[in-house]
C-alpha cells in the first residue's frame, strides 16, 4: 500500500505562488531582455530595476519552475519562454498572462462569494459598469489594446491547429466572429492563400485589428466588419468562426447566436466554435472546467460546456451533422454543417 502524502495538496494550494512569479516576470519584461542574449544575475538585476534582497531567489525560481535556464550565474530563456514570452515576436501569447495578472488575478481571490452568489466579481461587481464587463473593457482604449492581444495569446495555438485541420480547400470565404486582434484569421489566411474573409467585432476594435492584419500584410484579404453580433445579423460567408465567444453566454444567448450563425450560412456551409471543450465525462479537462469557474467570475450567465451539449445545441438549430476534432492544448473544436 502506498503512502498517503499532502504533496498534491500543498502543489495545488500554494500553486499562485509559482504563478505570480511567472506573471511579475511576464510583467517586468523578463523574457524579452533575456531574448535578446542570455544575461548575468547582476545585468538582470540592474535593468529591471530589482531588489538586490530579492533577484537571485526570483530568477532562480523561475529555473527552478522550467521557465529559465541557468550556466553558471548567466540566465537564458528556454525555447518556450523565448517563443511565446519576447513581446517581440508574433508568436507572442504573454497578453493572456498581462491581463490576468493585472485583472483577474484579484478577481478570483473572490471565488468563494461567486460560489455562494453566483455573481460576478470583477468590475461589475464595483459598480463601474453598466451593463457588463464589456463595456468596462471596450471604453477604455488602452485595456481594450491589451484584452484583444490577450485573445490572440490564449488562442494561437488552438488558431495555429485549426489553419492545418479544417478542410478549408472546400471552401473560398470566411469571418471571424468576435475575431478581436485578428489571430485566427491571419493564421488561416497565412496557410490558405486562396481565402478572403476576416473579421467582425465591436467599431472600436476595427483599428487594432486593421493594425494587426497589416502587419502580416494580409489587408487585401482580410478585411474587417463592423458589428455587434448580439443586436445585429452576422456576416455571410462559407464559414463563420466563434473562438472562446460562445463561452461568454447563458444558454439562451447561446442558442440565439448559434441560430444566427445558421441563418447566414450558406446549405454546405460549415459553424466552428472553439473553446476549452470539457470532455464529456468531466474529468480530464482542468483547464476547461476553471476557465467555467472563469466566467462565473466575469460574466453574469456564461459557462463553458462538454463537445455534447455543443453538438446538441447545432442539432436543435437545424444543423445536418456536427463533430468534434481536437485543436492544441485544452482546445478543441465543434464542427457544424449546414
Amino acid at each position: 500500500m502506498s503512502e498517503v502524502s499532502p504533496d498534491k495538496l500543498m502543489q495545488l494550494g500554494l500553486g499562485f505562488w509559482g504563478s505570480n512569479v511567472l506573471l511579475s516576470a511576464v510583467e517586468l519584461g523578463l523574457f524579452s531582455e533575456l531574448a535578446k542574449g542570455p544575461l548575468s544575475g547582476e545585468e538582470i538585476t540592474r535593468r529591471l530595476r530589482l531588489h538586490n534582497r530579492s533577484s537571485r531567489d526570483f530568477l532562480d525560481a523561475l529555473v527552478a519552475l522550467g521557465m529559465l535556464r541557468r550556466e553558471g550565474t548567466t540566465y537564458a530563456n528556454t525555447a518556450e519562454t523565448d517563443l511565446f514570452l519576447d513581446r517581440s515576436k508574433p508568436s507572442y501569447i504573454g497578453g493572456i498572462l498581462e491581463m490576468a495578472n493585472a485583472r483577474l488575478y484579484g478577481f478570483w481571490n473572490s471565488l468563494t462569494e461567486a460560489l455562494r452568489t453566483g455573481n460576478p466579481q470583477n468590475e461589475i461587481k464595483a459598480g463601474k459598469v453598466g451593463e457588463g464587463l464589456f463595456d468596462t473593457l471596450y471604453s477604455d482604449p488602452a485595456r481594450l489594446k491589451q484584452f484583444l492581444a490577450s485573445m490572440t495569446g490564449l488562442s494561437l495555438g488552438a488558431a495555429r491547429a485549426m489553419a492545418a485541420k479544417f478542410p478549408w480547400k472546400n471552401y473560398k470565404t470566411f469571418y471571424d466572429v468576435g475575431c478581436a486582434q485578428g489571430g485566427l484569421p491571419v493564421q488561416v489566411a497565412l496557410a490558405h492563400p486562396h481565402l478572403r474573409g476576416g473579421g467582425y467585432d465591436l467599431p472600436s476594435v476595427q483599428p487594432v485589428f486593421e493594425d494587426y492584419v497589416r502587419s502580416f500584410g494580409l489587408q487585401d484579404r482580410l478585411k474587417f466588419r463592423a458589428g455587434d453580433f448580439m443586436k445585429d445579423p452576422l456576416p455571410q460567408a462559407d464559414v463563420l468562426v466563434m473562438g472562446h465567444i460562445l463561452h461568454d453566454w447563458n444558454l439562451e444567448e447561446k442558442r440565439m447566436l448559434i441560430a444566427k450563425a445558421y441563418e447566414a450560412l450558406p446549405q454546405g456551409g460549415a459553424f466552428v466554435v472553439f473553446e476549452a471543450i470539457i470532455d464529456d465525462e468531466r474529468r480530464q479537462n482542468a483547464f476547461g472546467l476553471l476557465m467555467s469557474l472563469n466566467m462565473l467570475i466575469e460574466t453574469p450567465g456564461g459557462f463553458d460546456f462538454t463537445g455534447a451539449d455543443c453538438r446538441r445545441w447545432f442539432k436543435d438549430a437545424g444543423f445536418r451533422e456536427s463533430r468534434v476534432e481536437h485543436l492544441a492544448g485544452p482546445d478543441s473544436m465543434v464542427i457544424g454543417i449546414k
